[in-house]
C-alpha cells in the first residue's frame, strides 16, 4: 500500500522550496533551518484537529494556472461546512451557478492542480494547501452530488474534488482578526446573556435586603 492510499501527504517544501526558493532562503541563513523544520512536517494523515478546521469553513481561495501561465485566485463561499472531507487526503465542494466565466474550470483542463488558502479570521489561523482538482458534472455522480450539495437550495451544477498533495499550517502573523455577522452575533448573544444574569442576580440581593425596591 503506497502513501497515497495510507492517507499520508508529501511535505509540502518538497513542492514549494525550489532551488532558486532554497538560495533566497540560503541567503539570509534560513534554508537548513527550513530543511530541518520540514523533514517531518505534516506528512499526515490529516489529523482530527485538521479535519474540523476544513469542514467548517465558510469560504476559501483557490488558484489555478491559465494557458496563458497566469495564476488564477479565485472566492469560493458557502455555509459553514460546504467544504467538506470526501477520503483520507482528498476534499470536496458542491460548485453552483456563477456568472459563467468558466475560468477556473477552463484551467483545469490544461493542469490540474490547485493551491488553497483556507482562513479563520477570529483565531488568526491559515491553512495552505495544494493538490490536483477533478471536475464532473453534477448530474453524473449521484452518490457525490448527495454528499457536497447543500442541505437546502438547488442542485449544484458541478462537483469538485481535489486529491491533496501536501498542507502547511501558516503563521499568524499580520493576519487581521475579522469576524462575520453571525460570529459577532453569537458573541453578543453570550455577553448579552451574562449581562441579563448579572442582573438577575442582583435584583434577588436586593429583593432580599430591600423587599420594596421595586415599587420606589
Amino acid at each position: 500500500m503506497n502513501n497515497n492510499e495510507q492517507g499520508q501527504l508529501d511535505s509540502y517544501a518538497e513542492h514549494m522550496f525550489t532551488p532558486h526558493v532554497r538560495a533566497e532562503q540560503d541567503r539570509v541563513n534560513r534554508g537548513e533551518v527550513f530543511e530541518k523544520i520540514y523533514a517531518t512536517r505534516l506528512r499526515g494523515p490529516i489529523d482530527g484537529d485538521t479535519r474540523d478546521f476544513i469542514e467548517t469553513r465558510d469560504s476559501f481561495y483557490m488558484a489555478t494556472v491559465s494557458e496563458s501561465g497566469w495564476p488564477y485566485v479565485q472566492h469560493r463561499g458557502g455555509p459553514a461546512g460546504f467544504l467538506k472531507m470526501t477520503g483520507s487526503r482528498q476534499i470536496g465542494f458542491a460548485d453552483y451557478v456563477g456568472n459563467k466565466q468558466f475560468i477556473s474550470k477552463g484551467n483545469l483542463k490544461t493542469s490540474d492542480r490547485v493551491s488553497l488558502i483556507l482562513m479563520d479570521y477570529p483565531r488568526q489561523a491559515r491553512l495552505k494547501m495544494i493538490g490536483h482538482a477533478t471536475v464532473v458534472e453534477a448530474g453524473d455522480d449521484e452518490a457525490l452530488c448527495e454528499k457536497l450539495r447543500q442541505a437546502e437550495g438547488p442542485l449544484p451544477e458541478r462537483l469538485v474534488t481535489i486529491d491533496l498533495v501536501a498542507i502547511d499550517w501558516n503563521c499568524p502573523k499580520y493576519i487581521t482578526q475579522r469576524y462575520t455577522r453571525r460570529e459577532i452575533d453569537e458573541v453578543l448573544a453570550l455577553e448579552i446573556g451574562r449581562r441579563d444574569s448579572r442582573i438577575a442576580e442582583l435584583e434577588s440581593r436586593l429583593d432580599q435586603v430591600s423587599p420594596g425596591w421595586r415599587e420606589v
